[in-house]
């Protein structure tokens, strides 16, 4: 039954990415079944109280600046991606600025948020915060197309982990900083009132499976290459 599931859910997620052409691994390459991992805390348990009262906490956050940051980080469009990572990076990053380095994560990003985590979504189904409580979010306008959407395991925090690796691999010596960006891209998720916490625990901890199958492709190691390249010529030139 698993299995199943598991096919059906990879097929979905490849005719989607044949229209969008946004990866790099193939069936074989992505770390497709992640149901490894284990199920979400069941109802009624202590990590499921854990969930509840971060929940609650993260409402108290969404009239900061941390819940600004929640909010804007709930874009995962690569333009955005590369705008919040920027201060990581020590350098800012966008299609015009640094091309190699927006080609490599629009093609990578999805390896993480999409591939590496709908297996173990549709095997749960688990619902959502906000659908569960019946309570609005922080970012309404997502609210009904992301409401029967399975909760576990979060796809934004399994892209934000993966994505700072991969810029990691570009500027080491910013790795720190780019690793705690890349956590606080998915934290962000239960702020907003999207995911449950230990959706986000999760979903960081799939991220972090993708680089090593990127580092096993052909073209995105290519394509790594053109971005290091890019990012020496641009840190010379400062």
């Amino acid at each position: 039954m698993k299995k199943s599931i598991c096919i059906t859910a990879f097929l979905f997620a490849a005719i989607v990415s044949y229209a969008q052409s946004n990866h790099y691994l193939t069936k074989e390459e992505a770390p497709l079944d992640t149901t490894f991992i284990g199920p979400p805390p069941a109802f009624g348990s202590l990590l499921f109280e854990q969930d509840f009262h971060m929940y609650q906490y993260g409402k108290t956050l969404r009239d900061t600046e941390r819940g600004k940051q929640a909010v804007k980080d709930a874009n995962t469009s690569t333009d955005n991606i590369l705008e919040v990572f920027s201060e990581a990076f020590g350098m800012k990053l966008s299609k015009e600025d640094t091309p190699e380095i927006y080609k490599l994560i629009n093609t990578m990003k999805e390896d993480a948020g999409s591939y590496a985590t709908r297996c173990t979504k549709n095997l749960y189904q688990r619902t959502r915060p906000y659908a569960l409580y019946n309570e609005p979010t922080a970012v309404p306008e997502a609210e009904e197309h992301l409401r029967h959407n399975g909760s576990y395991v979060s796809g934004h925090s399994a892209t934000g982990v993966a994505v700072s690796m991969v810029l990691a691999c570009i500027n080491p010596e910013r790795q720190n900083q780019l690793y705690k960006r890349g956590l606080d891209f998915g934290e962000s998720r239960w702020i907003v009132g999207y995911h449950h916490y230990s959706d986000v625990k999760a979903g960081q901890m799939v991220g972090a499976l993708v680089l090593p199958a990127l580092l096993n492709n052909k073209d995105f190691m290519k394509q790594l290459d053109k971005a290091k390249a890019e990012f020496a010529h641009l840190s010379k030139k400062r």
